[in-house]
């Protein structure tokens, strides 16, 4: 039988079939993944072929299908490992907060750099603007600007007071969504907004640290009920990059592969190099100082981790 895999918890996937029933599968103790490296073989969205144990009408997986596309980062700080997010998504949903927690640039930016790198689409949700002050909206316009300059469509929402969640449910339907971003965010109550009938559990934000608490454990794929599939996640503390190479990553960010053409060397690094024209675009505003200096940061493998929240 073949279907896709809508929970992953430990050493069990759970497996929807196109008929609409699930199945609790294993992965067959033989396969193996030709040069894996990822903590998990299998991730939600996966395609997979299993057989079923008519004992207890459970299931072993027997192959996994070729991934349309994947996010992956790294498992931990210094390991060598990676772990797949969700694989085979036609979108991805970066939910952030600039207070209650703050996300920072630097986390918003690696996300958008994988994104960029395994070509899937991404939006940024800017949630909990219900809790702005004067001086939080001219921060978030600001940031805001920066990020649709560059040509990424961002949207302003309440999950709590439920503003402008049409617009995010007419945003996932008919497709299979992922959602990201810290804990905290409000990437389940989010959810809860946009379909009530899934109900998921929501946390709330330590009042003594304003970091999220971990509601999500397993990632999780849920059907919309207008049509596609929502995927939740556990909240990400922070965001190592895998699998690139230094001279791809100005290739990630837009308005650097804009110009990038221009450089007078062509494994130009866009640091300390002459004649560059990544540098010159900074000069001129053209490319901005933010964006630059997050992408030095990527280059030289500096991590933004949550005590750099306060940092741009």
């Amino acid at each position: 039988m073949e279907g896709f895999v809508i929970k992953t918890t430990g050493s069990w996937y759970k497996v929807l079939c196109a008929e609409g029933q699930a199945y609790d599968c294993r992965l067959r103790g033989s396969f193996r993944m030709k040069g894996n490296k990822s903590t998990n073989p299998i991730a939600v969205g996966d395609r997979v072929s299993f057989i079923v144990e008519t004992s207890d009408n459970t299931g072993v997986i027997t192959e996994i299908k070729d991934r349309k596309n994947c996010i992956v980062r790294r498992s931990t700080k210094l390991s060598k490992q990676t772990h797949v997010i969700a694989a085979n998504i036609d979108q991805n949903c970066l939910v952030v907060t600039l207070g209650f927690p703050r996300t920072s640039t630097g986390f918003i930016d690696r996300i958008l750099v994988t994104s960029e790198a395994y070509h899937i689409p991404a939006v940024i949700i800017f949630n909990k603007i219900d809790l702005y002050n004067d001086e939080l909206w001219e921060y978030h316009n600001e940031i805001k600007g920066m990020y649709e300059k560059v040509g990424y469509r961002c949207l302003e929402i309440s999950a709590r007071e439920n503003r402008n969640i049409d617009q995010v449910r007419e945003l996932v339907k008919d497709k299979t969504t992922l959602f990201t971003g810290h804990s905290g965010v409000g990437k389940s109550a989010l959810i809860n907004a946009i379909d009530p009938e899934l109900k998921l559990r929501v946390g709330d934000v330590s009042e003594w640290s304003m970091k999220g608490k971990h509601t999500t454990t397993f990632a999780e794929i849920f059907p919309f009920a207008q049509g596609g599939y929502i995927i939740d996640t556990p909240g990400i503390k922070e965001f190592g990059m895998v699998n690139f190479s230094k001279e791809e990553i100005s290739h990630f960010f837009p308005e650097m592969r804009n110009v990038l053409h221009g450089c007078r060397f062509a494994n130009c690094r866009h640091e300390h190099e002459p004649g560059c024209a990544v540098k010159q675009a900074v000069a001129d505003g053209i490319i901005d100082e933010v964006r630059y200096q997050n992408y030095i940061n990527i280059l030289n493998g500096r991590e933004m981790e949550l005590e750099d929240w306060e940092t741009r």
